[in-house]
């Protein structure tokens, strides 16, 4: 009996990672209203995005995707060579965080986010690769790209 339960395991197994494959490749990626990261691990949601002049700026935003007056967050980013990496602190308008430094020159490092929703709370941590190159398809940042291939 086992002898022949096993192929359908098997079978079974097989459709259901290819079904969980095709859901993954189906999610449907969006970026933030400047073009940039959103990054769904808060509440409320938030815009990671790197400006023209390399400072990275962080916007807050409501069920509607657009900008919502920022709190008191507490936002930390670190990032650049991981023998010399640059942590980057942040100024406070009513919308959105900027950072005071600028991104190392490069296009592409390892990035760590680190928000508090206040100054006592425990930080959600975010990581991904900060790849300011461009996006052959949808011409965003690599680090913000809402196409299906690989990055």
């Amino acid at each position: 009996m086992k002898i022949k339960t096993l192929p359908l395991v098997g079978a079974l197994l097989s459709c259901t990672a290819l079904h969980a494959h095709e859901n993954h490749s189906a999610t449907k990626k969006e970026a933030g209203p400047n073009g940039g990261r959103i990054i769904t691990t808060i509440e409320p949601r938030a815009e990671f995005f790197v400006t023209p002049e390399r400072k990275v700026q962080i916007t807050f935003l409501g069920e509607d995707g657009k900008p919502v007056a920022s709190a008191d967050q507490v936002i930390t980013v670190t990032t650049g060579e991981r023998s010399a990496p640059v942590r980057l602190a942040f100024t406070k308008t009513d919308t959105v965080f900027l950072s005071e430094q600028t991104v190392p020159d490069g296009n592409n490092f390892p990035l760590v986010l680190q928000i508090k929703p206040t100054p006592d709370a425990k930080a959600t941590v975010t990581k991904f690769t900060l790849n300011l190159s461009a996006c052959p398809e949808c011409k965003l940042a690599e680090y913000a790209c809402i196409c299906s291939h690989e990055h």
